[in-house]
């Protein structure tokens, strides 16, 4: 772990700098396709990168179906070979607008939007109707993390409702369980089980009333192996949906050891000051790295380190006793696996990615900013 992450050409990259790991990338996204069962099955959010040429590399890799959290993200895979795009996001105010002209601008790809609310989606259907299109739309459901969503009591009356709107066509499900947060997989699975066993109920309810419900989109990146094992093959339109596990960071590994990924992205930060004895700050402040969680980062080859505080452009860290003469020189390049990627990856305009040990390209972050062109 401590050389993992160095490349030959590092001292040319100014920091503090994103860095993505190819051949990590490639390895973890055909881990999670073996997981899924096959490319097919996964229908993967692309926040946590929100790069055009990665959304492409796992196209080559056989995912034709990605989710988004942003019409920017959605406009980004629409550039891509992707060929279905879910906007798992509630269309409120002039992003109705935006949704329907992003959906006009890309006939040759499918659509999808989801919604909790029965006037937002009446109003998007309005819209849809309006500019002679039929949108396809899931339910978004409320899984118990109670964010969005319908709650489970309710779906079957709100999915029935929805059936009737004009201008929109309902396909489904969108199942996503932020809080299945158990460390032990077992746990984990239970709770997988119990949800697994509701959605069946309603929508063999729907099926008896004759209202369509095909698509079912289910997990985030700790759940999605427990559905995987637990749905059999013959569901063919149940698809697993995780996000942070292709590039992957510090935080999902400490709290989900079960998952068989690698960070496969890192900040390179230099040591810039001494400020007292044992102290060294590096150039990778909260601009640089997320600092919405209690951890911010880790460096691997120095486990020593103690973070003492950070502010805009430092992170000061202390020596633990007895390390104090070992201090990294100014200058010294250090990587940080950030604790948390997903908002780490949007605080930079491109990642250098690195093959082998060496610096092949640059990739912008295509959809940091929250609109492309629509």
């Amino acid at each position: 772990m401590p050389n993992l992450y160095h490349f030959h050409g590092e001292e040319t990259i100014p920091s503090p700098a994103l860095i993505y790991y190819q051949d990590i990338l490639l390895k973890n996204t055909k881990t999670a396709i073996e997981s899924a069962g096959s490319a097919a099955r996964l229908w993967p959010h692309v926040k946590s990168h929100k790069s055009r040429d990665f959304t492409q590399l796992q196209a080559d890799l056989g995912i034709r179906q990605f989710k988004c959290a942003t019409i920017a993200e959605a406009e980004m895979a629409a550039q891509t070979s992707a060929e279905r795009i879910l906007l798992a996001y509630p269309l409120i105010g002039p992003n109705i607008q935006r949704f329907i002209r992003l959906v006009t601008a890309y006939p040759e790809k499918e659509f999808f939007a989801l919604g909790d609310d029965l006037d937002v989606l009446r109003s998007l259907g309005q819209a849809a109707e309006a500019s002679r299109l039929k949108i396809n739309c899931l339910a978004d459901v409320n899984t118990g993390m109670n964010r969005t969503g319908v709650s489970f009591d309710r779906l079957f009356d709100f999915y029935l409702q929805l059936s009737r709107l004009p201008g929109l066509c309902p396909m489904g499900l969108h199942c996503y369980d932020g809080d299945r947060h158990e460390q032990d997989y077992t746990g984990r699975e239970e709770k997988v089980r119990q949800t697994i066993a509701r959605i069946d109920r309603i929508q063999n309810r729907l099926t008896e009333a004759g209202i369509s419900c095909p698509i079912i989109i289910l997990g985030g990146s700790p759940s999605f192996p427990c559905y995987s094992r637990c749905c059999s093959p013959d569901r063919k339109n149940w698809f697993f949906s995780p996000g942070t596990v292709f590039l992957f960071d510090a935080g999902y590994r400490e709290q989900f050891p079960d998952l068989p990924y690698l960070p496969g992205a890192a900040v390179l930060s230099r040591v810039v000051s001494h400020p007292k004895e044992g102290w060294f700050t590096l150039d990778a402040g909260y601009k640089a790295i997320s600092a919405e969680q209690k951890i911010c980062g880790i460096i691997p080859e120095l486990p020593q380190a103690k973070p003492m505080f950070q502010s805009e452009e430092h992170w000061t860290f202390s020596m633990e006793e007895g390390y104090a003469g070992k201090v990294p020189a100014i200058g010294t390049v250090l990587y940080i696996l950030p604790w948390h990627i997903c908002p780490t990856t949007a605080l930079h305009e491109k990642a250098c990615l690195v093959s082998g040990d060496r610096l092949q390209a640059e990739w912008p972050i295509t959809a940091r900013n929250r609109k492309l062109t629509i």
